[in-house]
């Protein structure tokens, strides 16, 4: 459910509601994905593939790594506007004291908006008294990178590719791409409709395998991070229909 009722107020035909964008975007990125897998699949069983459904496809595999970022924001932006606000009605007994205790410690919401998104969930896991992230914890490292392909896609810079032909075919030159792909070259599958020649970055990043890993890797972190506050998972009520293929 994407409204939730709140409480009625003066007017007893008028009811406040709370939106939760979180489940909007996750569900939007697992729609994408599916639909992106399904145009791959189509390629690889009969080996065509048209000029509209490439468009598509990219299209699909795009806004779906955006929407997988997206779902990271809102749902931590949701869980600090809950405390601040106290918006308890969601929640337990239990619950509502960590809230509290969470509004009241972090109650600057300029300071708020301006941290880095990761340093926001550490930062309500550290005044939970709850484990924060290890730096090498294999999802929480995998949704930083994602964050870096996001900033990357969201604040694009173009770049000078020198693409060398012959024996020494490939991609030359130190560029963000590169440092991307050593990161990620052996993390999903690589896009299939990308030639051999191509850069790593964008084009055989951007594929199923890459949204796949996104909104994996984004719910893992997301799950684990309720998990310790022991708090309700929002979307939890929606996860069937967050397959990704």
């Amino acid at each position: 459910m994407n409204k939730i009722p709140l409480e009625t107020i003066d007017d007893e035909s008028a009811i406040r509601f709370r939106d939760c964008f979180s489940v909007r975007y996750i569900q939007s990125a697992a729609v994408l994905c599916r639909l992106g897998y399904e145009i791959e699949k189509h390629y690889s069983e009969s080996g065509e593939v048209s000029e509209e459904a490439l468009i598509r496809h990219e299209a699909f595999i795009l806004n779906s790594i955006l929407s997988s970022v997206a779902f990271l924001e809102s749902i931590i932006n949701e869980l600090y506007s809950d405390a601040v606000d106290k918006a308890y009605i969601f929640y337990d007994d239990k619950n509502e004291v960590l809230l509290k205790t969470i509004g009241e410690k972090w109650n600057n919401e300029k300071n708020f908006d301006r941290q880095p998104l990761l340093n926001k969930y550490q930062k309500i896991l550290l005044i939970a008294g709850a484990p924060e992230f290890d730096d090498d914890d294999p999802a929480f490292a995998n949704v930083r990178n994602l964050i870096e392909i996001r900033n990357f896609l969201m604040h694009y810079k173009r770049e000078w590719l020198t693409v060398k032909k012959g024996k020494e075919a490939g991609v030359s030159g130190i560029t963000h791409g590169e440092k991307l792909e050593k990161i990620l070259k052996t993390r999903f599958a690589p896009n299939p409709f990308a030639h051999k020649n191509q850069p790593f970055f964008p084009d055989k990043c951007l594929g199923h395998g890459c949204a796949e890993w996104a909104i994996v890797n984004s719910l893992i972190v997301s799950d684990e991070f309720f998990r310790r506050l022991d708090f309700p998972v929002p979307y939890d009520d929606i996860r069937d229909g967050l397959k990704t293929r």
